[in-house]
């Protein structure tokens, strides 16, 4: 049943840049101050392996245009096992630093099934040359480890409705974090390539796509020490929200 009622929520439930979203996403409070809330990806995902999983990705943000309070959460779900393969939620003050970036700040929580991770983050966020969208971040654990991450998303018009998407994530640590799988080196990297189809002014973008993940170096071999392939492939369907 809960497989159903998310297949059913993607369903019926789009990616923009941070300077974009903000522009459609902001609502006048008083004195300035703004809110928004994008659901920037709420999805199934069924993988090569025959595995079922749900992931979501969203933001919200309240403040004015020169200081932002940000919630950001990320999470995995896997249907099958009934456990959160990931789940991460951010709380950062955000900055602009340029015309097209913001500077942020703030704490991490790692909280999937095992073992459990806070961080202390700076990061960098915006719009680079040809309306590319970044988001770097290094992180430090509670443990003293370094880490880092990159996004890079782009959005191809086909028409005014239909979008798309092509994105990449990169993740890579400083040293080993064996407790939570992680290895020196670059760990990590997702590609994603998703078609939308903006419904409503683009607050309601369904779309379908497909997903690449990839494991490197030590976190490649930690997986391989749990039975875990080091690359997955994954057709997803899903939404995109913004209020």
């Amino acid at each position: 049943m809960r497989k159903v009622i998310f297949a059913l929520a993607t369903g019926l439930l789009p990616a923009v840049p941070v300077q974009a979203m903000e522009a459609q996403m902001k609502h006048s409070m008083h004195s300035g101050y703004f809110y928004g809330v994008q659901v920037e990806e709420l999805e199934y995902r069924a993988g090569d392996r025959g595995e079922e999983l749900g992931y979501w990705s969203a933001d919200a943000f309240y403040g004015t245009d020169n200081l932002k309070l940000r919630w950001i959460t990320e999470g995995e779900y896997d249907f099958q096992e009934e456990v959160y393969e990931t789940l991460e939620n951010q709380l950062a003050l955000q900055v602009p630093v340029s015309t097209f970036f913001d500077a942020k700040a703030g704490l991490r929580f790692d909280t999937p099934d095992g073992q459990n991770r806070q961080y202390a983050f700076v990061g960098l966020a915006g719009l680079a040359p040809y309306w590319v969208e970044l988001d770097s971040n290094l992180y430090v654990s509670d443990r003293g480890d370094l880490s880092m991450d990159l996004d890079a998303e782009y959005e191809i018009l086909l028409s005014n409705r239909l979008i798309l998407t092509p994105s990449a994530e990169l993740d890579a640590a400083f040293s080993d974090d064996e407790e939570v799988g992680v290895g020196a080196g670059l760990s990590s990297m997702e590609l994603g390539l998703r078609l939308s189809y903006d419904l409503i002014d683009r607050s309601v973008s369904p779309y379908v796509g497909v997903v690449y993940e990839r494991s490197f170096g030590r976190t490649a071999d930690f997986a391989a020490e749990h039975g875990e392939p080091d690359q997955a492939w994954f057709a997803v369907a899903g939404v995109r929200l913004m209020f």
